[in-house]
């Protein structure tokens, strides 16, 4: 395909954001969404009853003549089955039993719960041929965390591995199960959690009033922990060492240079507690812009930044390159548009759908500093 797999998942996220609300049944939901998703962003061919069978029906023991929403085929084997839900609809596996029934009948390794936005991944490993009640990889395409895309890319019809696929699917499921379960002991610590730490902290009796007064500790020291590792990271860039991530790292002046004005702008909000508070309207917004700009650059150099003020979109994360600025704050939106010197006009608008009026402006913004 032409097109990289960021890319397309962007455009799908806008039409979802876009058309989401005029969805009223799961075969609408199937149409809009789910065959976009199964034809561009994972590569086959919808219409090729070789590659995608939609109502895919096996007998089931004493279950006759039950549909699967669809089954993918690959090298003449069904390798994937899905299973629709209507759009906003809560995916609960508790309602997938056509999934469970038919895992092992197909002989697939890979089960889907979707309702178009929200995907859920399943396999088999806790029990052979069995498919599991957790999924391993969970997405939500309108709200994507990219740190995700290398391991959907791995379904897609030119890239699909299925032994890389169930390989990595352990490590995800798990991985994803434990930075869930550290993200709500660090916002909400339960009573287990604060007897661990209190039990490495404290040596006389845990008594009651011990129990009460550590679990505001604990609360109040998770937090500060969190914030000690984002300030540790944003100091280092500020001493000319910026941080460096898995796979890339910042060396040139400008991007030193990016990375301590980032770094001050940041820690002056940390110093104020953030209070920064993003809106899904400024996510919708932030989408449109960078489907409209992916025609220019690769969308992964569209980069929103949140704060107090206003939402803004860069490119390459870098202060120095706005795009956009999304003013969602008062009763009356605005976009702020900038020239080639980087002045910014406000323009009002009513609805999400006027950024569209821009796209040209837009597009113009990028070239100014490529």
């Amino acid at each position: 395909m032409s097109t990289d797999i960021s890319e397309r998942l962007s455009s799908l996220a806008t039409k979802i954001i876009q058309q989401r609300d005029s969805i009223e049944t799961e075969e609408a939901t199937k149409n809009a969404f789910v065959m976009p998703f199964i034809s561009l962003v994972l590569g086959y061919d919808v219409f090729n009853p070789n590659e995608v069978v939609p109502e895919f029906t096996a007998d089931v023991g004493i279950k006759k003549g039950e549909k699967i929403d669809y089954a993918i085929v690959k090298d003449g084997d069904v390798q994937i089955l899905i299973e629709c839900k209507h759009i906003g609809a809560p995916l609960d596996i508790k309602h997938a039993s056509q999934l469970f029934r038919y895992f092992a009948v197909a002989h697939a390794r890979i089960a889907v719960l979707t309702n178009g936005d929200e995907y859920q991944f399943f396999t088999d490993l806790e029990a052979p041929n069995k498919m599991d009640e957790k999924p391993f990889l969970e997405i939500k395409i309108s709200d994507l965390d990219t740190v995700l895309i290398p391991e959907l890319r791995k379904l897609t019809k030119d890239a699909f591995d299925l032994d890389s696929i169930i390989s990595a699917a352990e490590e995800l499921k798990y991985v994803g199960q434990l930075k869930r379960v550290l993200a709500a002991q660090f916002a909400t610590p339960d009573a287990e959690w604060i007897r661990f730490l209190t039990g490495r902290v404290y040596e006389g009796p845990i008594t009651q009033r011990v129990r009460e007064q550590f679990s505001v500790l604990v609360e109040k020291a998770g937090k500060q922990f969190l914030n000690d590792r984002v300030n540790d990271r944003l100091k280092a860039a500020l001493g000319g060492q910026a941080p460096q991530s898995d796979d890339q790292s910042v060396s040139s002046p400008e991007a030193s240079e990016h990375a301590a004005e980032a770094a001050v702008e940041n820690m002056d909000d940390a110093a104020e507690d953030n209070g920064i508070v993003t809106t899904l309207e400024e996510v919708e917004g932030f989408q449109i812009v960078r489907a409209i700009t992916c025609s220019e650059v690769a969308p992964q150099r569209i980069v929103q930044r949140d704060t107090k003020s206003y939402f803004g979109v860069l490119l390459d994360d870098n202060n120095r390159r706005p795009i956009a600025r999304l003013r969602f704050n008062t009763s009356q939106k605005y976009i702020g548009l900038f020239d080639e010197d980087k002045n910014e006009t406000r323009y009002p608008i009513d609805t999400l759908d006027e950024i569209y009026n821009y796209a040209d402006q837009l597009r113009a913004t990028v070239h100014y500093y490529d």
